[in-house]
Order: structure tokens, then sequence, then C-alpha cells
């Protein structure tokens, strides 16, 4: 999804994050899911390349990710 202007962020905004994001210097962001697991296996079926699969933590079902820049993200299943 590319990063475009938006009501909470103007273009510049929109333009700084995207140079972050294309350096590999955004750090860690999290998306969340309602199934884990399924997401998770959608994801490798596609191409998405995960450091291990889905992992119990005390604050859900998580797992990792990392983009083509470098940046890594959580996928979290919240708690039921």
């Amino acid at each position: 999804m590319p990063i475009d202007a938006s009501p909470t962020m103007d273009a510049e905004a929109a333009a700084t994050l995207r140079s972050l994001v294309a350096k590999g210097a955004l750090g860690c962001g999290v998306l969340e899911t309602d199934d884990c697991q399924a997401t998770y296996d959608d994801l490798v079926e596609k191409g998405v390349r995960f450091a291990g699969p889905p992992a119990q933590r005390p604050y859900g079902v998580e797992a990792m990710l990392r983009d083509d820049s470098g940046n890594w993200f959580s996928l979290v299943q919240r708690p039921r």
C-alpha cells in the first residue's frame, strides 16, 4: 500500500515516511489481525518472509516479518 497524504498526514510528512521506509530506517511497525496463523499462511503463500511461524506471547499470537527495505513488522493477534 503506498504512503500518501491523508487527513492525518500532509504530503510532506508522507514523503518523509516513504523515504524512511525505503531506507530501512522506519524501525518496527505492528500489524493487527484477527487470525495470525491464517494471515501468516496467506502472506507466506504470497512470498512474504517471516523470522519464524506465529508463536504464543503474553500479549497474544505474534509473527515477525521484514519488508524488502529491512524494516521489521510484528503481525499480532490479540488474546481473546
